[in-house]
């Protein structure tokens, strides 16, 4: 009997779990569908109507990307402000919080565990309330970098310096629970060999940190590459600065009627996360669930 109960509540929580793909999937496949098709049809018909008659065309996807109107996007040198927005302020925090998430599991120090529960505090802060300070800081060509007048890569660093900031606190706290988990009996074997801490961590912990890494490198490039307020406040406000979420926010605040743009744009800007995560969902998935379990 008990085995007929676990059956039908197995049935029953797949059934749930199928109906709640599908209601959850299905605004993003309307969206899908819509940025496909001709102009006059987006505004006259409804998605649905396709499978009745079937009219694709990618003059929406080459407008958005190529376009020579202001109008129309020209999102494709804006992915590129993207990549180059991305990429470093997924690194730098990645980077910087390795190290000290393996000091803080791993060096023992005066005040260690007040400096994690300080790092741990700062995930609570909210990311508006230090834009201006932040804002304050930079107009005044704090870093010794000058005000806003920057050329090449190095305009981007106000947004880099922000996203690596913002980043930190969550990117100590994860890889610490991770490395802070190893195995002390490896780590300690390693040191009576006479291994220093430069060669614990690039041999021993790092290749065994590759899915914690892993896991919040997805999860800061998702985040920055889908970011529009600190690209907005920060990236100078320029159509050479200005990544793709900010483009889209412009297209669609001054051409709201056009969907064919808006829903082309959608998944352009969509298009490149999604492709990272799955290409490294595997590890995502380990790196989630190792160091939950000890013992």
């Amino acid at each position: 009997m008990s085995r007929v109960r676990e059956h039908l509540a197995s049935r029953t929580f797949s059934l749930t779990a199928v109906v709640i793909a599908v209601l959850w999937t299905t605004p993003t496949l309307g969206l899908l569908l819509s940025s496909f098709r001709p102009e006059d049809e987006i505004k006259t018909t409804g998605w649905w109507t396709v499978f009745g008659s079937p009219h694709v065309t990618l003059d929406n996807y080459d407008e958005v990307l190529f376009g020579s109107a202001n109008a129309s996007g020209r999102l494709a040198e804006h992915l590129v402000n993207s990549v180059v927005i991305t990429l470093p302020s997924v690194l730098f925090p990645l980077v910087l919080g390795f190290f000290a998430a393996y000091a803080l599991a791993w060096i023992d120090f005066r005040g260690r565990g007040v400096l994690l529960v300080g790092i741990f505090a700062l995930q609570i802060v909210p990311l508006q309330m230090a834009l201006v300070p932040l804002l304050k800081l930079f107009s005044q060509g704090w870093l010794f970098l000058p005000a806003w007048d920057l050329t090449g890569p190095a305009r981007f660093s106000h947004v880099w310096f922000a996203h690596t900031v913002f980043a930190l606190p969550f990117a100590v706290f994860l890889l610490h629970n991770f490395l802070a988990g190893l195995p002390r009996d490896l780590i300690e074997a390693a040191r009576v060999d006479g291994a220093s801490h430069g060669t614990l961590l690039l041999r021993i912990v790092l290749p065994l940190a590759g899915p914690a890494l892993v896991t919040f490198a997805i999860i800061q490039f998702i985040w920055v590459w889908n970011d529009l307020l600190v690209a907005l406040a920060l990236s100078g406000g320029t159509a050479e600065t200005a990544p793709v979420t900010v483009r889209l926010a412009g297209l669609a605040g001054t051409r709201g009627n056009e969907w064919q743009r808006l829903t082309a744009g959608a998944f352009v800007s969509a298009f490149v996360p999604v492709l990272v995560f799955f290409a490294l969902q595997r590890h995502f998935a380990r790196g989630l669930l190792t160091g939950s379990v000890k013992g």
